[in-house]
């Protein structure tokens, strides 16, 4: 069979053609972003990370007119909840970017810890300027060596106990008490300098555990109870303000070199917006987030004259242990900056 085609046909035919394409690209959403990416957060959507993740994700498209898109998946979903397998993921690239505490970078990588040091820092101000400043890039340029490219630390409001029965207002109020920690040598050697047996457990066991006395209490950020219901079974929140924490918002290098150099610095510029927007929100939050707890029945309670100095005196005893773990030159550094 033979096909002739006429000059005149095969103008219409390309004029068609361009007609569809304009039409094509008319449609809302035919233009497909030039690089999308996956952002793992392991807390839902609702949550602080989950709106700083939503927040990053709207800043990203903003800034580069569509040409970098970032997808949040709440819950764990693309770890599966395990967050360590998380970080392995990240750098191997089968996770494009995640949002996860700096507590559980410090298995990877130790300097991290600093962070967490007890007492270390006196306020937000201080803790913002280390994680903005020289220490958290230092921090950040670590995890080169994991295949993680980190964009910035956001901060999470210091970290209180709370227990069933005990007000903690001295230092002895600690002896004894049976309280849940994360897996991490330096809570659980905080806890044991101050008499407390800690117990390093799964968040998910938590609640029932606390349901059961199995355990007299725990320790966190004070959104944690509030969104958890721990007011249920807890009686009090102490207001001990014993460790910071902090967010790494961090893409895998591989993603990082998907997004176009020219795109780059306004993706960066996203995460330094969210981050500056939600440390305020975060630090404003937390005085309503207490009063919601004594509304929900907590006691609040603050230590006694002269008890904050004696516990911090015996928190900060246990540095020392950590020196080689930390490394003792950044330990320093980390002493020299919040004594500036």
């Amino acid at each position: 069979m033979t096909f002739t085609t006429t000059r005149r046909a095969f103008a219409r035919t390309v004029a068609a053609m361009a007609l569809i394409g304009t039409a094509l690209t008319a449609l809302p959403g035919a233009a497909l972003a030039e690089v999308s990416l996956r952002l793992a957060v392991p807390d839902p959507a609702g949550s602080s990370v989950g709106r700083a993740a939503t927040r990053f994700s709207e800043l990203v498209a903003e800034k580069t007119a569509g040409e970098v898109t970032i997808e949040v998946f709440p819950d764990g979903v693309l770890f599966g909840g395990d967050q360590n397998a998380a970080i392995n993921q990240l750098g191997s690239g089968a996770l494009d970017g995640l949002i996860l505490a700096s507590s559980v970078y410090a298995s990877f990588e130790p300097r991290m810890n600093a962070i967490s040091l007890p007492y270390l820092f006196q306020d937000y101000d201080q803790l913002q300027a280390y994680l903005g400043g020289e220490p958290g890039d230092e921090l950040k340029a670590s995890l080169d060596r994991l295949g993680v490219h980190g964009l910035g630390f956001f901060l999470r409001t210091f970290r209180n106990v709370t227990t069933r029965d005990t007000a903690i207002t001295t230092a002895e109020d600690f002896n004894g008490l049976t309280l849940r920690t994360p897996n991490n040598a330096l809570f659980v050697a905080l806890f044991e300098a101050l008499g407390a047996n800690p117990t390093p457990m799964a968040f998910s066991e938590v609640y029932s555990a606390l349901q059961l006395r199995a355990i007299d209490g725990q320790e966190n950020p004070v959104e944690v109870p509030l969104n958890n219901r721990f007011a249920e079974v807890q009686g009090h929140l102490n207001l001990t303000r014993h460790v910071a924490d902090s967010f790494l918002l961090a893409l895998s290098d591989s993603a990082w070199d998907r997004i176009p150099e020219a795109s780059r610095d306004a993706v960066q510029q996203a995460a330094d917006e969210m981050i500056a927007e939600h440390d305020a929100e975060e630090i404003a939050a937390e005085q309503a987030i207490i009063v919601q707890l004594q509304e929900q029945g907590m006691q609040v309670n603050e230590f006694a004259d002269g008890e904050l100095a004696l516990v911090q005196e015996i928190a900060r005893a246990i540095y020392p242990q950590f020196q080689e773990q930390i490394g003792a030159e950044f330990m320093q550094k980390s002493l020299e900056f919040v004594q500036q």
